[in-house]
């Protein structure tokens, strides 16, 4: 048995072997001194807890439960304790401190609670002037702090004064069955009243049996009977009864608070009275308008170009008018980023200005001849005389119709790439600057995170760059791909397995009729590549109708290759080839282009070199298709060319002697 003396520490300077605390007020001490402190709080807190605020379970008291000692309270979402009040069914920490003082606030004994000092909520702001902000929210009612004083027993735990003498518990309108307790949050439900999900931090009023919990600000708020909207003509009165609805606003379900438009026949949630009418979104080029309902002859497609599911016409939702585009009214404003509010509707909305100016077209209005901002001659539209083997000097991928080409140089570009704006604002990128056009740089895709020098966008802001592929493939919709008879679209946060290279996916574009999917990078391949392996162009394949397991290798490693996995093959030579060994490491960085790297002291030329490759300074690999340094590059062909002259006049003077 340990025997404690109760001594008084002032100087704090000690931790508390419980909560890790520093020791500053009356403690036990081991009579042996062998440096075990306790606060007296602390040594007379229960082993088993059995708080107001978690009815369903005991809280039992246990040293850190991980092995590293470090956890999160789930009310002060801190770390550092040495012992914690868990609850093994519902995976909640609370620091001691923390169950103790919320208990104490349950049952109603705020004489616990005088040691504790009122601290003022504002700070000042880093320009320094008088102007005061805020720091962070109230713990029970997540209402800002700045209106009230409050508690802070420990870090990050804040509550207002007043938010300690809240009901227990309460009848409420809108849940008749049974009363609301003050309890904590466990399972993250949504409030009934403004349908937003609660944090797992803070109190709410719920029932458990019922799985029905409200926010403490929208509980005690008495319910306005009628409401004037900005996006609606009529105002909105409060529905009485508690009936389950279909929002018209947002097209979602509902089954408490509800408020209607008699003359329009519309039922909607509170939150969905004040949604934005008109929005500028990242998605798409145009702006968004919220309409209640929509003709269904008025689309062509019905799916919401965000998540890709079917938008129900007959309820709330975004639409374009110019382009017939439609967005579910929760995808759309799901990400605060992702757009923002036009204030004044009136205001002209101007386009995306062009890349091009068109200096002549045909009869069907078509441009035929254009001048574009990033080339110095005029472009004119296909057919090319001189074949197809050329790349696009946007994408870098294969040329195919329709194109614009340059009759004074060799200089293509596709339609799609031609006419793409020179600022533009994409989905997948965080800034909220818009990219600007470029060319001619050497760059890595922050998408595909291929090396190219093609066009590319890059962001005003943090300067990362998107190259043409990706933008043109991410752009919201349905894709189409030569390889699959269906449409896909794109999903950011898909898991499995891609069925081009068999490797995993976190982002892909999926088939909705059927189990296909393709990586960003697999579904931007060429559809043809040239290699010194074979005199004709190679054609990606996706599936090898051959049989023979001996057929199955490729013709430029000859290893092996999975039969059901993309490859590269010649029809009429029966070449068959790795995607990899056809493009090589840099697929669409063009010949003779300059990069400078950061870890090397010269500019590097991209060179192809076809019968001697010298060894690479960095990794000791042959450097075939690789870079080289410009001024070793012009060495080395120098000394190719002396040494095949040199073998020429050797052969000359062996086979012809005078």
């Amino acid at each position: 048995m340990v025997v404690l003396l109760l001594m008084d520490n002032q100087r704090g300077v000690t931790d508390c072997s419980r909560c890790g605390e520093k020791v500053s007020a009356p403690c036990f001490c081991c009579a042996e001194h062998c440096g075990f402190y306790i606060h007296k709080v602390c040594a007379k807190a229960p082993l088993e807890l059995n708080h107001p605020f978690h009815l369903n379970h005991p809280l039992l008291m246990q040293n850190a439960p991980y092995s590293s000692g470090m956890y999160i309270c789930n009310f002060c979402n801190k770390s550092g304790h040495k012992s914690v009040y868990r609850c093994s069914s519902c995976e909640l920490d609370f620091h001691i401190k923390c169950a103790l003082f919320t208990f104490n606030i349950a049952e109603n004994n705020l004489k616990q609670l005088e040691h504790v000092a009122l601290q003022h909520p504002l700070i000042p702001t880093e320009n320094g002037d008088e102007k005061l902000k805020d720091v962070s929210n109230c713990f029970g009612c997540r209402e800002p702090l700045a209106n009230y004083t409050r508690f802070s027993p420990c870090r990050g735990f804040n509550l207002h004064e007043k938010c300690t003498e809240i009901p227990f518990k309460l009848n409420h309108v809108w849940h008749r069955k049974h009363p609301l307790v003050l309890q904590f949050n466990s399972e993250r439900l949504s409030c009934k009243i403004c349908c937003q999900v609660t944090m797992r931090r803070g109190f709410v009023y719920g029932c458990s049996p019922c799985k029905f919990v409200v926010h403490i600000e929208c509980a005690s708020q008495s319910p306005l009977k009628v409401i004037k909207s900005t996006n609606h003509e009529q105002p909105f009165t409060l529905l009485l009864r508690q009936v389950p609805f279909t929002c018209d606003g947002c097209g979602t379900e509902g089954n408490h608070v509800a408020y209607s438009c008699g003359a329009c026949n519309i039922i909607i949630h509170k939150n969905c009275i004040s949604l934005p009418r008109i929005i500028k979104s990242k998605w798409h080029d145009h702006r968004l308008l919220h309409t209640y309902f929509h003709h269904i002859e008025d689309f062509r497609v019905l799916n919401c170009l965000i998540c890709h599911d079917e938008v129900n016409t007959e309820h709330g939702s975004y639409y374009c008018s110019k382009c017939n585009g439609i967005f579910h009214v929760k995808c759309a404003l799901k990400d605060k980023d992702s757009y923002e509010i036009v204030e004044n509707e009136d205001e002209i909305e101007m386009p995306n200005e062009s890349s091009i100016i068109v200096i002549e077209s045909n009869d069907a209005g078509e441009a035929t001849k254009i001048k574009h901002f990033k080339h110095m001659h005029n472009l004119m539209l296909g057919p090319f005389v001189g074949g197809y083997e050329n790349s696009c000097d946007g994408c870098m991928l294969p040329i195919s119709d329709p194109f614009y080409y340059c009759s004074e140089c060799v200089f293509s570009l596709h339609k799609a790439c031609a006419e793409l704006p020179k600022m533009k604002n994409v989905w997948h990128h965080d800034c909220k600057e818009p990219l600007a056009l470029i060319s001619d740089k050497v760059f890595m895709c922050q998408q595909c995170w291929e090396i190219s020098n093609a066009f590319a966008y890059e962001c005003c802001g943090c300067e990362r760059k998107i190259c043409l592929r990706c933008v043109i493939a991410l752009i919201p919709g349905a894709r189409t791909c030569l390889k699959h008879e269906h449409p896909l679209f794109y999903y950011t946060k898909h898991n499995g397995k891609c069925n081009a290279c068999g490797g995993t996916t976190h982002g892909a574009f999926c088939c909705k009729d059927c189990d296909f999917v393709l990586h960003l990078r697999c579904f931007s391949l060429p559809i043809t590549a040239r290699h010194k392996c074979d005199e004709h162009l190679l054609s990606l394949t996706h599936h090898d109708d051959n049989s023979y397991s001996e057929h199955h290798y490729c013709d430029i490693c000859e290893q092996s290759r999975n039969s059901n996995r993309w490859f590269y093959n010649c029809a009429t030579c029966d070449t068959s080839a790795h995607v990899y060994c056809v493009l090589r490491q840099y697929p669409f960085l063009k010949l003779r282009s300059i990069y400078e790297k950061n870890d090397h002291p010269h500019p590097l030329t991209f060179v192809m070199k076809k019968y001697y490759y010298p060894d690479c300074d960095k990794c000791d690999e042959p450097c075939e298709g690789k870079l080289k340094t410009g001024k070793q590059g012009l060495i080395f062909s120098l000394l190719l060319v002396i040494l095949v002259i040199v073998v020429a006049v050797i052969w000359f003077f062996r086979h012809f002697k005078f």
